[in-house]
């Protein structure tokens, strides 16, 4: 950490979650695959080094390359390890997502600004096992990396699509779609899009001090809506290729812009204020699994 309290970021990386559809980052140059032992096991995939845009971008796809996770079964804590482990401070992650409402049609793009969290069976924290902390999640995005991510969607967008500024992403546990009943009821609370998979990496991407954002490209209207066809894999597949290629040139061009700007966020000191624990309370199995994130605050750890 620099002298004046904030984050050096000069070497830092930006990393790229792939969701569904989105196994490979087309353009990534100089790549290198690396395999990461992590203290929570192994990430869903080898991770892939490169330069993308002037930036060193690390690329995983969260459901592994050939889509063999359940979004219940991604290893999530391991990935976000992972990404950390090789510099990364800011994640973009291209996600598909269903609708909510009518005004975001599919291939539309969303930049949400909110979550709520319907999951029940996932690790949503790095702490515990004798350490307690507390990290801030009233904006669970960054806003100013959401921000610039939106501004270069915004630019991208072709005729006909639309970029959104903001709104509720519902993160439901999966792997089934929604019942009308579930859709309808996420409605009546003002969700604007539903996925399974990327609440809990904000989560998680807070706790290790990395901004986060997401772009969500809506694949269909979910099944709340009764004058189009219900969601199926076939529908939100080929949605998926038809937004691969817009995504790809989004974030290349937003890797050029973080490259300029090395933008800092409140999630890059995240846990400055949320450590409980004191340092020498924690077991020395936790601490060195936490060394990571915690060692501006506690110090590194001499095993």
């Amino acid at each position: 950490m620099a002298a004046s309290g904030m984050v050096n970021l000069t070497g830092a990386r930006l990393g790229v979650l792939g969701g569904s559809g989105l196994y490979a980052m087309e353009g990534l140059e100089d790549v290198q695959e690396i395999r990461v032992d992590t203290p929570f096991g192994a990430p869903s995939d080898s991770l892939r080094l490169g330069r993308l845009g002037g930036m060193e971008v690390v690329f995983l796809a969260r459901h592994g390359r050939h889509h063999s996770f359940l979004p219940t079964e991604v290893p999530y804590r391991a990935n976000i390890w992972a990404m950390r482990s090789l510099g990364v401070r800011w994640i973009l992650s291209p996600s598909a997502v269903g609708s909510l409402q009518e005004a975001v049609r599919p291939l539309d793009m969303v930049v949400p600004d909110q979550f709520i969290d319907r999951t029940h069976q996932r690790a949503l924290s790095f702490f515990g096992e004798g350490a307690v902390a507390h990290v801030a999640l009233a904006d669970p995005f960054c806003p100013g990396l959401s921000r610039l991510l939106a501004d270069v969607a915004d630019s991208l967008m072709p005729e006909g699509r639309t970029l959104h500024r903001g709104g509720t992403y519902l993160c439901m546990e999966g792997p089934a779609f929604s019942t009308r009943a579930e859709s309808n009821l996420y409605r009546s609370w003002g969700c604007t899009v539903i996925g399974m998979t990327n609440h809990t990496e904000a989560r998680l991407a807070r706790e290790a001090e990395i901004a986060y954002a997401t772009l969500a490209m809506a694949t269909d209207y979910d099944c709340w809506y009764a004058d189009h066809e219900s969601v199926t894999v076939e529908m939100v597949i080929g949605n998926l290729r038809a937004n691969a290629a817009l995504a790809t040139q989004i974030v290349r061009t937003t890797a050029e812009r973080i490259a300029a700007l090395r933008p800092s966020s409140v999630a890059h000191t995240a846990l400055r204020d949320a450590l409980m624990t004191p340092k020498d309370q924690v077991p020395a199995a936790t601490r060195q699994k936490l060394d990571l994130f915690t060692s501006p605050y506690w110090g590194p750890f001499q095993g």
